[in-house]
């Protein structure tokens, strides 16, 4: 059972339509507002042009942006970064690759393998393993809520084919309990906290970008976190496919770039952290910031795409059909590049 709100109140089911419409109209201006480079263009002096979400306050490409190191390695293979809108869930990145409007983004394979039964104009070239101390299914300290099966009869906000609606799936699934028995309402994550907060859902599946401020508030807590449900959910990176075949040694820079700065940022990821300011609604203090830290300590590092991954990324896939979030099987290996084949 599943249906849509939109904060702070419920939708008839025309205007969920005309919303989830306007949201990823939304949405996808948001990744490629700040773009104006065309397809695959040359910038100043011949420099190719590779357009990038906007990293906000953390990570590893803001502290290339603010340091210069990202810059220079970009520079070394031709080519320079034009920040695009800021970064966000996948589908409307997905989106914006397929539009031409943007080359590369990062996403997980949950809201992966959604974007690629969409014709899509991208290629994966990177794997992450799953964060499961970050990603799970968040309940209000006063919810009465302990136990998967006490969310029978509950709604639970998640993002509607993506990491949410997937952790809430495999844990549902897990302990036994009918997907049906529980009332998912699909909502984007950025409008969702105001809902959660109110008691307007019970829990909320997420992922680390939403869940460490509610963590860390001390209001909230994991009834069952990504590895309690057994997560596959691999974060990747992808590039536009006609950006690949034009650019690889750019495409190349960027990865050997990420995959060195990932070890660093897990080995000493405190500077990795609040990397522009340390106030404001994109910073992260206190009980928030440490346990961030701890995340960044335990989390995966950028790698290529081996056998394994790609077997993984098909059982998601697999379990998506099975669930009836999918309507039709999704081959993954013709949408995978070979990174380390770029040379």
């Amino acid at each position: 059972m599943a249906h849509q709100l939109t904060a702070p109140t419920t939708l008839t089911r025309r205007a969920v339509r005309t919303a989830a419409a306007l949201a990823v109209t939304a949405a996808l201006f948001a990744v490629t507002a700040c773009g104006g480079a065309a397809e695959g263009s040359a910038g100043d002096k011949g420099t190719v042009v590779v357009r990038i979400p906007d990293p906000k306050n953390s990570g590893v490409l803001a502290l290339g942006k603010k340091d210069g190191s990202l810059a220079k390695a970009l520079d070394a293979a031709g080519a320079r970064v034009e920040w695009t809108g800021s970064s966000g869930p996948f589908a409307p990145a997905a989106q914006a690759l397929n539009a031409g409007q943007l080359d590369i983004a990062t996403g997980s394979i949950t809201s992966g393998v959604t974007a690629l039964t969409q014709k899509p104009g991208f290629k994966l070239f990177s794997a992450i393993e799953p964060d499961g101390a970050g990603e799970g299914i968040l309940v209000r300290e006063d919810s009465g809520i302990s136990t998967v099966k006490d969310l029978a009869g509950r709604k639970v906000a998640v993002n509607q084919g993506g990491t949410g609606e997937y952790l809430l799936l495999k844990a549902l699934a897990r302990h036994g309990v009918p997907a049906d028995d529980v009332e998912r309402v699909y909502l984007r994550p950025d409008q969702t906290a105001s809902v959660y907060k109110t008691g307007q859902v019970d829990a909320w599946a997420s992922w680390a970008a939403y869940s460490v401020a509610e963590l860390g508030s001390g209001d909230s807590r994991f009834v069952a976190d990504g590895a309690a449900v057994g997560s596959d959910n691999y974060s990747f990176h992808a590039v536009r496919t006609g950006f690949a075949e034009r650019h690889p040694k750019v495409v190349k820079a960027l990865y050997d770039y990420l995959r060195t700065g990932s070890a660093a940022q897990r080995a000493d990821p405190e500077k990795y952290v609040n990397v522009f300011t340390d106030r404001g609604p994109t910073a992260v203090t206190g009980a928030a910031r440490e346990l961030q830290l701890r995340i960044l300590r335990e989390g995966g590092t950028v790698e290529p795409i081996t056998a394994d991954d790609i077997a993984r990324f098909e059982s998601v896939a697999r379990f998506y059909l099975d669930q009836k979030v999918l309507t039709k099987p999704v081959d993954i290996k013709p949408h995978i590049l070979d990174i380390e084949a770029l040379g």
